[in-house]
């Protein structure tokens, strides 16, 4: 078994190692695929934050700049999903497509209640992941 096979072995059941290798090439130092998720995800709870932040203190610039970097990540979720492994990959494409839709929203009504919608989705996502990778939070 060559090692790109094994990296697949090793890696989540719904997600490719395209995240994993991106950030890799970029010298940024992750141990696992699985915890780089766990860290996408802990990053559009973050950026949400900055971006809700932004939009009561009512600076455009910097909301635009957090839901953007949220929408990033995302896509990169997106991007990261192995579709050889069935319904599970397809169904959260569809979810974070949604979500994207939502931030989307968000930015556009200055409605901060969109953004809640999405942390809840992703504390959800997080606390899932976490739990069935046991990856130590």
């Amino acid at each position: 078994m060559n090692q790109e096979n094994k990296d697949d072995i090793k890696g989540s059941k719904m997600y490719g190692n395209t995240a994993y290798n991106i950030y890799s090439q970029n010298n940024v130092g992750i141990e696992s695929p699985q915890k780089l998720i766990e860290m996408m995800y802990e990053g559009v709870l973050r950026f949400n934050a900055q971006a809700k932040k932004a939009m009561r203190d009512g600076n455009i610039e910097k909301r635009v700049y957090w839901i953007n970097r949220s929408i990033a990540v995302i896509t990169e979720l997106i991007a990261s999903l192995d579709f050889k492994h069935g319904k599970v990959a397809y169904y959260l494409e569809g979810l974070y497509n949604y979500q994207i839709q939502l931030l989307n929203l968000a930015n556009i009504k200055k409605d901060e209640s969109k953004i809640d919608e999405v942390n809840n989705v992703f504390k959800g996502l997080l606390e899932a992941w976490r739990e069935t990778t046991n990856v130590d939070a």
